[in-house]
């Protein structure tokens, strides 16, 4: 049975229905996912489909809540609050056990720490805890020498991050997240979703048995095993994180936010366009530099070419060449997508229900991408 589409598109992006149509008629009855587009502050495309879904479903967005961590993180370094090359221990001394006392913010934020978990792995509790991730952290020796190299920090970047802004703040990340950015915007995108949104969540719905197990080929006591805590006395199955009703209330900041597609395109229009007669929250050169290259190359982790500028991936590199450079977002591990491209004014969200293998961003991502951006460089 043919999946029926929902929404609409602006003048000039039918290009982009025909995809997402076209790619709904070839998967599995069942999808279920969303696809809203910005271009310079307007909204102009507004699509979904599935069973019992709306433009207002909420879902787990996994590594996608990266950006709206790190859009934290930036907007602190462009007041001033956080300051780049500092090192890490001006803000939290105890982050100098085991030789890591050299590391600057701005390699911590490229995944140059070396600290993708711990040796024993987490505890479900502790994955939900951001500030439990970081204790744990602080006393861990790095997997390789902080610096030198550089590997996917997957369940932990945010609790990073995240220490060092309570450190210089008082405040979690969340909470600054909450108040400088999700409210004043309304934002479907919550690190932390209150009881009343609860109604509005979709459940996750992981791959199946043997494609995961395709996905993740690699044994539990590897980086990658250690960076995604498959090491663990209670591995963790990542397509389960957002099912979890203590994941979801405390929102860690790599993995625990839920969303909308709209919540994700208009956090990233948010950040670079004029919004409701609201500034652009970074100013250009703030933008430019979180999405400068910073670590490029061999991750460790993934064992893959992959590209990061702040705390965000390097997206027209890492996934998207159509885009322009500069663009910067991150991508979560069922398949949704959040990026802003400044040249083309651009700001994209996607998300969907059931895990894409192999993981990352659906591939279905391209070929929306690059009709959008058509789309929006043939309007000018």
């Amino acid at each position: 049975m043919t999946q029926e589409i929902h929404g609409t598109v602006a003048a000039g992006f039918e290009t982009v229905r025909d995809e997402f149509v076209a790619f709904v008629a070839t998967e599995r009855s069942d999808y279920e996912g969303q696809l809203c587009v910005y271009v310079h502050g307007r909204r102009v495309v507004d699509l979904w489909a599935g069973e019992d879904a709306d433009a207002d479903s909420l879902y787990g967005v996994f590594s996608s809540s990266k950006g709206a961590a790190h859009l934290v993180v930036a907007l602190l370094v462009q007041e001033g609050t956080l300051e780049l090359d500092r090192k890490v221990t001006y803000y939290w001394p105890e982050f100098a056990s085991e030789g890591k006392g050299a590391l600057t913010l701005r390699d911590l934020l490229a995944h140059r720490a070396g600290v993708v978990g711990t040796d024993s792995g987490f505890s479900r509790q502790e994955l939900a805890d951001d500030r439990q991730i970081a204790e744990r952290l602080a006393d861990q020796r790095p997997f390789w020498r902080p610096g030198t190299a550089f590997g996917y920090h997957a369940l932990v970047i945010g609790a990073l991050s995240g220490e060092v802004v309570r450190r210089a703040t008082g405040r979690t990340l969340q909470e600054v997240y909450e108040e400088r950015v999700r409210a004043p915007y309304g934002l479907d995108l919550f690190l932390g979703l209150p009881g009343a949104h609860e109604p509005r969540f979709r459940s996750a719905q992981a791959m199946a048995p043997a494609e995961e197990q395709r996905a993740l080929p690699d044994g539990p006591h590897t980086l990658a095993g250690i960076a995604f805590n498959r090491h663990a006395a209670e591995p963790t199955g990542l397509g389960t994180l957002p099912n979890d009703p203590l994941v979801r209330a405390k929102g860690p900041a790599s993995v625990g936010g839920v969303a909308s597609a709209r919540g994700l395109a208009a956090m990233y229009a948010a950040a670079i366009s004029e919004v409701g007669g609201k500034a652009p929250l970074l100013k250009e050169d703030t933008a430019a530099e979180f999405a400068q290259f910073h670590s490029v190359g061999y991750d460790l982790v993934a064992r893959a070419h992959r590209s990061y500028g702040l705390g965000f991936q390097a997206t027209a590199d890492t996934w998207y060449p159509v885009l322009g450079a500069g663009a910067f977002g991150h991508s979560g591990a069922a398949g949704s997508q959040g990026f802003a491209d400044p040249r083309s004014g651009i700001a994209y969200g996607y998300t969907r229900r059931r895990f894409a293998f192999p993981g990352g961003p659906g591939a279905e991502n391209e070929r929306f991408v690059a009709a959008v951006h058509g789309a929006a460089t043939a309007l000018g």
